[in-house]
């Protein structure tokens, strides 16, 4: 597969375009990967196997037994491509794909920006 030249928009509110350029063909900056479904945003917990990081999603929960709210957490296994480089502790989208793997569902589409 050839170096692509230019960079897909995404329109995704608080993340920047990588700088860089990836071959990676599941990239959904430079490859042909489409981004549907859920946006996350989540803590990079590990970057373990190749282009692979796990993500901890925590959000809140309405207990309806006991009238009160909950803050409960998920681990995510999400693709990483070349082009973004993150590290643990780093706060970042994902974005839901079709299935790249039995357990990968997500791509990592960039770090968030702090304000």
């Amino acid at each position: 597969m050839p170096k692509p030249k230019t960079v897909k928009n995404l329109k995704i509110p608080g993340v920047e375009p990588p700088t860089t350029i990836c071959n990676d063909p599941n990239c959904p900056w430079h490859g042909s990967l489409r981004v549907r479904g859920v946006l996350l945003e989540g803590k990079v917990e590990k970057v373990r196997a190749k282009r692979l990081a796990i993500i901890r999603h925590t959000y809140i929960y309405f207990d309806h037994k006991y009238k009160r709210y909950e803050r409960r957490s998920k681990k995510i296994a999400a693709h990483l491509p070349d082009c973004i480089s993150v590290k643990p502790g780093d706060t970042v989208v994902i974005g839901e794909t079709r299935p790249i793997s039995k357990t990968v569902k997500f791509v990592v589409l960039g770090a968030k920006k702090t304000t």
